[in-house]
């Protein structure tokens, strides 16, 4: 399997984790609080702490993986992973410690090491669109 293709995967499947640590946060919620499972806000406006966090923490891996996905299916459908293999890992490692931070803490240091997570992972994305793209 190719470091893209890993990648690819291992964004999938990191965001499939918090859906489940998002499930298990929300039951554990429901069981301490009585609060039925179907009241839940999904923008997680009515949680805090870690599971506000945690719920947050999703939805950016699943606001972000479409594109991540998009120009890494291109990559190996296009027979094109020398393109993307060599960052890869630097990619994914980006992703999971953007998410990691974000479960950690919320504070103004935390937010500003999360966000250059962030910008690791989209110059990335941008240096392979553009390579990909020809440009």
């Amino acid at each position: 399997m190719t470091p893209t293709a890993v990648a690819l995967l291992s964004f999938a499947a990191w965001t499939l984790l918090l859906l489940i640590g998002v499930s298990a946060t929300r039951i554990g919620v429901s069981i301490r609080t009585g609060k039925a499972a179907n009241t839940f806000d999904p923008a997680s406006g009515d949680l805090d702490g870690f599971a506000k966090r945690i719920t947050r923490a999703h939805a950016n891996c699943y606001e972000n993986l479409p594109v991540a996905a998009a120009v890494l299916l291109y990559a190996i459908a296009a027979d094109r992973t020398a393109v993307t293999d060599g960052l890869a890992y630097v990619f994914i490692a980006a992703r999971l410690l953007q998410s990691l931070v974000h479960l950690i803490s919320t504070s103004n240091p935390a937010i500003s090491i999360r966000f250059v997570f962030f910008l690791v992972q989209v110059g990335i994305l941008i240096y392979w669109f553009a390579k990909l793209a020809g440009f």
